[in-house]
C-alpha cells in the first residue's frame, strides 16, 4: 500500500503544474481580447468625435402671416327648383307615351295621350243640350213677348203674364247651364292629352301604353327643373360656431359647389332658404343654395359638397398637411431652429384651405417648419434644412478633407 501512494505523488503534482499553465493561459487570452475591445471603443470615439452622425436633410417653408377664408363643407344633395309630378286630369286608358324618359321637356309640350271619344261624346252631347236650350229660350222669349201684348188690352190676367216672363227667365238660366256644360265638356277632352306645366327633364314613366289611370290620382311621372337647380345641405352647432354663429343671406359671402369628382363647380351659388331654428333631433340648421345650371351638368339627386364661406379671417399661418403630427397633448409641427436641430411647437388648428392646415396659434413669423421627413425625426435631433420642393445640398466629402491634412 506504501508503495502505491508514493508512486502516485508525482501525477498529482503533474496535474497540478497543468491546470497552473491553463490558467494562465485563460488569463492571457481575456487580456488580450479587453485590449482589443478597449482599443475598438477608442477608434469608434475617435471616430465620432471626428465626424459625427450625418445631419438629416429636411424641407422646410419660412411661416408667412396671411389671410384665409372662414369657411365650413357640408354634404349636400341636389333637387330641383321645381319637381312636380304629372297626373291626368281625366280617367282613361292611356293610348300613347309622347316624350323619351329622361329627355329635356318644354313647357307646354305633350307628353301622353288618353282616348278622347268618350269625351268627344260628351262634348256633343253638351252641344246638342246646348242647342235644344237656345231653342227653348227663344220659344218662352216668344210666348213672353206675345202675353205681354194680350195684357195690355186685358184679354189676359195679370198671373198668366208673370207666368210666361218666369218661364222665359229660367229658360235663360238653363240655356247658361247648357252652355257651361259644353265649356266643362271641352276642357275635359284637352285634358286628354296631358302637358308639362314646366320645362325640365322627365322622368320615369310609371305606368304602360293601354293602362287604365284615375283621374288626379294615377303618377305618371315627373319632370324636374334643373336650371337653376337647388343644393340642400345642413350644418352643426360647432360648425355654425366656426363661421360666426346662426347664418342667414345676409351673413353668407359665397356658396361653393365641390362635384364628385373633386372639381369646383364653375358658377357660384347663393343662400335662397335658411331655416328659423336649430333642428331639435339633428342640432343641424337646414340650409339651401341656389346654382345656375345652364349645360345640365347638375342633375337632381346628386350627392356633392357645399363649402359655405362668411368672411376672412386674417394674421394666420398656414402649414402642409404632412407636416402636422399628433400626440397625446395634442397636434404639434417640427421647427428647425438657429442651431439646426429639430425642435417641437405644440399648435391649434382651424379648419383645412385645400391640402393644407390653417394654424390659429403656437407658431411665429420667420419660424422654419419642417415639411417632410418628419417621421424620422426626433426632439434634438440635427438636421440640414433646405427650401421645401427643392434637391438638398450636396453633402461634402470628408474622406477627402482628411485625406489632404
Amino acid at each position: 500500500m506504501l508503495f502505491n501512494v508514493a508512486k502516485q505523488r508525482p501525477q498529482i503534482h503533474l496535474l497540478k503544474s497543468k491546470s497552473l499553465a491553463g490558467a494562465v493561459k485563460l488569463t492571457t487570452i481575456a487580456l488580450m481580447v479587453g485590449l482589443a475591445l478597449n482599443g475598438c471603443s477608442k477608434k469608434n470615439d475617435a471616430a465620432q468625435a471626428g465626424g459625427g452622425m450625418p445631419a438629416m436633410p429636411v424641407g422646410v417653408i419660412e411661416l408667412k402671416a396671411t389671410s384665409v377664408p372662414i369657411s365650413a363643407e357640408a354634404v349636400a344633395q341636389t333637387e330641383g327648383a321645381k319637381e312636380v309630378e304629372i297626373r291626368p286630369r281625366v280617367g282613361g286608358i292611356l293610348l300613347k307615351k309622347l316624350f323619351e324618359e329622361g329627355a329635356p321637356i318644354k313647357a307646354g309640350q305633350a307628353m301622353f295621350l288618353i282616348d278622347p271619344v268618350p269625351f268627344q261624346i260628351a262634348l256633343s252631347n253638351a252641344k246638342a243640350q246646348l242647342a235644344q236650350q237656345q231653342a227653348h229660350v227663344e220659344q218662352t222669349q216668344r210666348e213672353a213677348t206675345r202675353l205681354d201684348g194680350l195684357l195690355v188690352s186685358q184679354s189676359i190676367s195679370k198671373r198668366e203674364a208673370d207666368n210666361a216672363g218666369s218661364d222665359s227667365t229660367l229658360a235663360r238660366a238653363a240655356l247658361a247651364q247648357a252652355e257651361a256644360g259644353v265649356r266643362e265638356a271641352q276642357l275635359n277632352l284637352s285634358y286628354t292629352t296631358v302637358t308639362s306645366p314646366l320645362s325640365g327633364i322627365a322622368g320615369r314613366f310609371e305606368f304602360s301604353e293601354g293602362a287604365l289611370v284615375n283621374a288626379n290620382t294615377s303618377l305618371l311621372t315627373t319632370v324636374s327643373q334643373i336650371s337653376p337647380i337647388w343644393a340642400r345641405f345642413s350644418l352643426s352647432d360647432s360648425e355654425l360656431a366656426q363661421l360666426g354663429g346662426h347664418l342667414s343671406s345676409s351673413n353668407v359671402k359665397e356658396v361653393a359647389l365641390i362635384m364628385p369628382n373633386g372639381k369646383e363647380y364653375a358658377s357660384k351659388g347663393s343662400l335662397n332658404f335658411a331655416a328659423s331654428g336649430i333642428d331639435p333631433q339633428l342640432g343641424t340648421q337646414q340650409l339651401r343654395a341656389t346654382f345656375e345650371n345652364p349645360d345640365k351638368s347638375l342633375l337632381p339627386g346628386q350627392f356633392v359638397r357645399v363649402r359655405v364661406t362668411t368672411g376672412h379671417k386674417d394674421g394666420v399661418f398656414v402649414v402642409p398637411q404632412t407636416s402636422v403630427l399628433t400626440n397625446d397633448q395634442g397636434k404639434f409641427v417640427y421647427i428647425a431652429n438657429d442651431k439646426n436641430e429639430a425642435t417641437i411647437k405644440p399648435i391649434v388648428v382651424g379648419n383645412w384651405v385645400g391640402t393644407d392646415w390653417v394654424v390659429l396659434s403656437g407658431l411665429e413669423a420667420g419660424e422654419k417648419v419642417i415639411v417632410d421627413n418628419v417621421i424620422k425625426l426626433r426632439p434634438g435631433a440635427a438636421v440640414a434644412p433646405h427650401p421645401a420642393g427643392e434637391a438638398p445640398a450636396a453633402p461634402a466629402d470628408k474622406s477627402k478633407d482628411a485625406a489632404a491634412k
